[in-house]
């Protein structure tokens, strides 16, 4: 984890500490496999950002974090960690976060059935604590998250993605999981039904900023994990190219639609596609719409009281445009 983000979680360094002990005891399994399997998926874990926007939230409440809070937090790790194990099996992919998969390690077979076991503990951890409210929230972003991904597949055949379109699957596919950890952080906190949407319209702002900074990192923004070109080698469809197109001639754009379409891996075609959109404007414009959703994140965020949650938010959605990685 970078130092930067570390300074941010100090505030909830004990409560973060807390709850990975609880995190890992709601992943214990009796089976000696899969107790092994959940030990490993612990160890390569993240930067920890969506249990640290729950317990910040659910602050701007209460300065004491109630255990429905732990339990929020670990449900969303559950079900997005499984969410994740079952990415890697459908796209075969054989790395997360500079580790081996589940899948590459165990095979196909088991690393869905450990995603499947993953989703049952998350559904046990809030029925048997009568989480309902819980339960709604996190269950509604695992569905928009599989529409998104859905969505960015249909439109991927037929490279058809307008912007309306753009922001209906990142809303789905990456804001609506920040949404859910705001949100439970507020319903855990006992917030009202209108705190708990104003939390969950924050999230989502943070969320829709937080892919488009993902989205810039593809034209070689900055020095970053993923290679540069891979969303055009995928042929998917971000902001930068959908507005670079919008300005374009017709037999331009028919131009970079084909070698988006048919690059097939070819640096060259994909170098193409990245210089036409830094040359037509597609970063600074993306750049723009990015701090746009920044400012009405904090915007929201600055009708809660002010409070040390409050700044490390402030803190938090600032890091989540500023990143380098």
């Amino acid at each position: 984890m970078s130092s930067r983000l570390d300074k941010i979680q100090a505030p909830i360094a004990s409560e973060m500490e807390l709850f990975e002990k609880k995190f890992r005891a709601s992943m214990k399994s009796k089976v000696l496999l899969l107790d092994r399997i959940m030990s490993y998926i612990v160890k390569r874990k993240g930067k920890q950002m969506r249990p640290m926007f729950v317990f910040f939230t659910a602050k701007l409440y209460h300065e004491t974090i109630a255990d429905a809070t732990y339990r929020g937090a670990a449900l969303i790790e559950l079900l997005h960690t499984a969410t994740l194990v079952h990415d890697d099996v459908v796209d075969d992919a054989n790395y997360r976060r500079g580790f081996f998969s589940v899948n590459a390690l165990w095979k196909n077979k088991i690393a869905v059935l450990v995603g499947d076991y993953l989703l049952s503990k998350g559904l046990l951890l809030s029925l048997n604590n009568d989480d309902f409210e819980l339960l709604k929230i996190v269950s509604n972003a695992v569905r928009e998250m599989s529409e998104g991904e859905l969505l960015q597949i249909e439109k991927a055949r037929r490279l058809d993605i307008d912007e309306a379109v753009y922001f209906d699957i990142i809303r789905q596919k990456t804001a609506s999981l920040i949404a859910s950890c705001c949100a439970v952080g507020a319903a855990s906190a006992g917030a009202s039904k209108e705190e708990i949407e104003k939390a969950r319209l924050f999230g989502e702002k943070v969320g829709i900023a937080f892919q488009i900074k993902d989205d810039l990192f593809d034209y070689g923004t900055a020095e970053i994990g993923k290679p540069v070109g891979i969303d055009i080698k995928e042929k998917k469809m971000t902001l930068p190219l959908i507005h670079a197109l919008r300005n374009a001639d017709w037999l331009t754009k028919r131009r970079v639609i084909y070698n988006v379409k048919n690059n097939n891996g070819d640096n060259k075609r994909v170098q193409q596609v990245i210089d036409f959109v830094k040359q037509s404007g597609g970063i600074e414009y993306t750049v723009e719409v990015m701090n746009r959703y920044h400012a009405e994140a904090l915007e929201i965020l600055h009708t809660f009281p002010d409070n040390p949650s409050r700044q490390s938010l402030e803190q938090l959605i600032a890091y989540t445009i500023e990143r380098e990685k």
